[in-house]
């Protein structure tokens, strides 16, 4: 693969996990299942970001797990929506996927910093960096 091609397929799956925080948390807020976001999309996404909401659907019960046992006195209900979907997208990923731990955090962080609360970009990396250690041991 050339640089170029490289460079290509990184922003491609850097704006494709930004898509899937969009549709996820779209879906969210209107009470839709990944299916009823994804149809209703006049241009269908591409299949990475189907990819990624489907498996944070699938690992949804699981994710919300993780995520509560590691915000200690913190309920999923008291965070802010759009960090509870970046963090159950990140976590779908580690579990499914084999892209690298520190791409999945690097991006949920910037993703959480970039469009929740001032907050959110340290406070989704501690929950993340501590369920990928439990999830993907060194």
């Amino acid at each position: 693969m050339t640089e170029e091609a490289a460079g290509e397929q990184i922003r491609s799956r850097r704006e494709s996990r930004e898509r899937a925080v969009e549709l996820a948390y779209e879906a969210e807020l209107r009470g839709w299942t990944v299916d009823e976001a994804v149809d209703a999309q006049t241009i269908a996404p591409d299949p990475f970001v189907v990819e990624l909401l489907r498996n944070a659907e699938d690992r949804r019960a699981e994710a919300s797990g993780l995520i509560e046992a590691k915000s200690k006195r913190w309920a999923l209900s008291r965070m802010p929506v759009l960090d509870v979907v970046v963090m159950r997208i990140a976590i779908a990923e580690l579990l499914a996927a084999s892209t690298p731990t520190g791409v999945v955090l690097s991006e949920a962080v910037e993703l959480a910093g970039r469009y929740s609360t001032d907050e959110s970009s340290r406070f989704v990396n501690g929950i993340l960096a501590a369920v990928a250690a439990d999830v993907r041991p060194s």
